[in-house]
């Protein structure tokens, strides 16, 4: 190999690195969604108490169809102070007093709804307001829960679908 293709070869691989290096510091924005991490986790209870994960994109949460519609929301804010303490872990603290409102996902709002000192909230309402007006098992209508919590706003969707 020649000095001049050691030097090429040299240029070329310097110039790799400074492309890379300047390519690796550009942020790049989500061209979709800007996100936050909400403040709480949101877990649903339908009127049996069945909880959702609180994990899931769309929870899907039941009612009965022969009686109002009930949605119970529990929102509990995470204090991770314990997290490498295998004895202490993850604590749950109930968010209390917070009002949250449960929306159409138009905008349009159902109603506010305060939680309880366990960070609960129940919406109970008729079918009709959510625009089923004779709910059987399957009947379903898209809902979202908002709330803010320490200065942080956040949105939960979910399903509510009627049972027998």
């Amino acid at each position: 190999m020649g000095w001049g293709q050691r030097n090429m070869k040299k240029t070329l691989i310097l110039s790799t690195i400074f492309l890379a290096f300047i390519g690796a510091s550009c942020k790049v924005d989500d061209p979709f969604v800007d996100r936050v991490v909400a403040p709480v986790l949101v877990i649903f209870e339908d009127s049996n108490g069945t909880k959702t994960s609180g994990l899931t994109t769309e929870p899907s949460v039941t009612s009965s169809a022969s009686a109002d519609a009930s949605i119970t929301v529990r929102l509990l804010e995470l204090n991770k102070d314990g997290l490498l303490d295998f004895a202490v872990g993850i604590d749950s603290i109930p968010a209390k007093s917070v009002p949250v409102s449960f929306k159409f996902r138009t905008g349009t709002k159902i109603t506010d709804v305060v939680t309880d000192t366990q960070g609960r909230s129940t919406l109970k309402v008729s079918w009709k307001t959510l625009g089923i007006e004779t709910p059987v098992a399957g009947s379903s209508v898209l809902l979202s829960c908002s709330a803010t919590y320490k200065d942080v706003p956040f949105t939960k969707y979910f399903r509510l679908t009627a049972t027998k």
